[in-house]
């Protein structure tokens, strides 16, 4: 049995780096770069669903690296995340992060249970909505305990979570592109909303990057504002889960949910921040984190339930798009206002 294990790991982890590798390399492509890596392997993972014997050999495996290789891309993500540029940004652009992941996570899920759409997917796409889109699903997962048995219906979640923003994201990059002429706004402001209400950092990247250097810039910021509420808000998002779901608790004496690996996620960006690594060492050890979560978007899309997909994400995406018009509304007003 330890030798199909360790067969299986090892099978899982070339099957997933080999997606990851090449998402690496389409999402560098200029029309792929909007989609981005992340979500490419989480594709091809899916893909790979179409030769059933290599899934088999995996599968042993490919929970493991959706669950640890996770953890371990978060915390080698926060080496992205320098805390100077953060607030040389100012005060004003911390605080606009805060409300604007607050009230698009508690509107995301409010609509979506008004739409019929079950917590544990709500919340997940919620999460991705608000905060940074697939890593933020995959940075909250964790935190949503469930019981027994109810393993699967999680990556079902979190696919479709996934699923969700990077369509979302998409759809409104371009759409973002499209209004540009009508905004009549300054690079600054431009860069403030592109950051401030898209999903995925590769998407403000890609809309930012349509109103020059400044607007580039500011956007990056603004989204890595936004990156930084994800340890306060899987701690929070955590607590308020655990209570709201007493059959859960009733499993096992369940701990306070703190998120361990988001603790790493907030070393890792003190120690890129402060410490002198290197530019070359840096961008390094973030390309190895997206090599990481690549790895565990694949896992997850090796093991994704088609079926079900199609039939219970059709809500999710409906309340996320009310929320993402919503915000973009906000963000238009809010640049021109205060930026």
């Amino acid at each position: 049995m330890g030798i199909l294990k360790t067969r299986s790991f090892y099978t899982a982890g070339l099957l997933t780096l080999i997606c990851s590798v090449l998402g690496t390399l389409l999402g560098g492509l200029p029309y792929l770069a909007i989609i981005g890596a992340l979500v490419i392997s989480l594709i091809l993972g899916m893909l790979l669903q179409l030769y059933q014997p290599a899934i088999k050999s995996a599968k042993l495996g490919i929970g493991f690296i959706s669950n640890k290789f996770l953890r371990l891309g978060i915390i080698l993500l926060g080496f992205k995340l320098n805390l100077i540029d953060l607030a040389h940004a100012g005060i004003k652009t911390i605080l606009l992060a805060m409300v604007i992941v607050t009230c698009t996570i508690i509107l995301t899920y409010n609509i979506a249970r008004k739409f019929g759409v079950d917590s544990q997917l709500a919340i997940l796409a919620a999460s991705g909505t608000g905060i940074c889109g697939a890593a933020a699903v995959m940075g909250i997962s964790p935190q949503i305990k469930v019981a027994p048995g109810k393993e699967e219906q999680k990556r079902e979640d979190e696919v479709l979570a996934v699923a969700i923003v990077a369509i979302l994201g998409t759809v409104f990059t371009l759409i973002e592109i499209g209004i540009k002429p009508l905004l009549h706004m300054t690079p600054t402001q431009f860069g403030v909303m592109t950051g401030g209400s898209l999903h995925e950092i590769a998407h403000a990247v890609a809309a930012g990057g349509a109103g020059g250097p400044v607007s580039l810039d500011t956007a990056i910021i603004t989204k890595l504002s936004r990156v930084l509420m994800l340890a306060p808000a899987a701690l929070i998002i955590g607590i308020w889960y655990q209570h709201k779901n007493k059959q859960v608790e009733s499993i096992g004496r369940q701990k306070l949910p703190i998120p361990w690996f988001m603790a790493g996620f907030i070393l890792a960006s003190v120690i890129g921040t402060f410490i002198p690594l290197g530019v070359t060492v840096l961008a390094w050890l973030v390309k190895l984190a997206y090599v990481v979560l690549g790895m565990a978007m694949a896992a997850l899309g090796m093991s994704v339930n088609f079926n079900v997909i199609i039939h219970r994400g059709r809500n999710a995406l409906l309340a996320a798009s009310c929320a993402s018009v919503v915000l973009l509304g906000f963000m238009i007003l809010v640049s021109k206002g205060l930026f």
